[in-house]
């Protein structure tokens, strides 16, 4: 798509759309209304199934504007992840796993990302095999946004994640599951490419902001949370990109954040 002057991104993450969901449409019409693309952070559909797909589809159907998402890890519930994807794709939606695209000039990389603890506390591959593993799974998500920023030529990037790539965006929860949040290993492309910002969910009772240690501020745009933190107003958050953003330029992180 041809590139905008100012271009406007409504965020959410874990819809938990169910067969029978409520409210949905009414949320995505005002995002349509406030926004030129909406950004989904996972955790789309509640047990990870074709018919919850398909509900939502139905739904996005009030957005009437591009809509770029990654999946969740409630999406894999019923180990049909590859489904979803394609019928939220013939949908019109572009899921990203690995991979960009780009809207009004404006590019977005997204994975899903994975656990396993933040900093000092991140768990390290060494001891059973499955604790290798477990540990590979996060590199690999690693690795794959760091190729999905790669690939972008835009002026301005945004990341799209479900998992967390910071602590400072989980912390509200109980310390006990922070490994089950997110990883710092997402942190790690994040500081090696130009990013505007992040947004990921899944973080229920985490915080709303946060920043990298490279200064790119993180959006926790879980559902719960916006609806718990702004009662008053649409559970989105909407990130305005004013006029010279839009253009080549120089790296600046941009904290225009509203909501609708």
């Amino acid at each position: 798509m041809t590139a905008r002057e100012t271009v406007r991104i409504a965020a959410i993450g874990d819809l938990h759309c169910t067969k029978n969901p409520q409210s949905l449409q009414g949320i995505f019409a005002q995002a349509g209304s406030l926004a030129d693309v909406l950004a989904l952070c996972g955790d789309l559909t509640d047990f990870g199934t074709p018919e919850e797909a398909h509900v939502l589809v139905r739904e996005l159907s009030a957005a009437k504007m591009p809509v770029v998402a990654v999946l969740g890890n409630h999406d894999f519930e019923s180990d049909k992840a590859d489904e979803i994807a394609k019928i939220l794709s013939e949908g019109g939606v572009r899921v990203l796993d690995g991979d960009s695209c780009e809207f009004h000039g404006v590019g977005f990389a997204g994975v899903k990302g994975f656990c396993g603890g933040f900093g000092n506390h991140a768990l390290g591959p060494w001891g059973e095999t499955m604790i290798k593993r477990f540990v590979r799974e996060a590199v690999d998500e690693a690795l794959k946004l760091e190729t999905a920023l790669a690939r972008l030529r835009t002026a301005h990037r945004i990341a799209l994640l479900h998992y967390a790539p910071i602590q400072d965006t989980v912390e509200g929860e109980p310390v006990e599951v922070y490994p089950f949040l997110g990883s710092s290993r997402l942190e790690e492309p994040l500081s090696r490419y130009p990013v505007s910002a992040v947004f990921h969910g899944h973080a229920h009772r985490g915080q709303l902001e946060g920043r990298t240690r490279s200064g790119v501020p993180v959006y926790n745009v879980a559902r719960p949370l916006l609806e718990r933190s702004f009662p008053d107003r649409p559970p989105f958050r909407v990130l305005e990109i004013p006029n010279d953003v839009a253009k080549p330029g120089p790296r600046e992180s941009y904290e225009a954040v509203r909501h609708g």
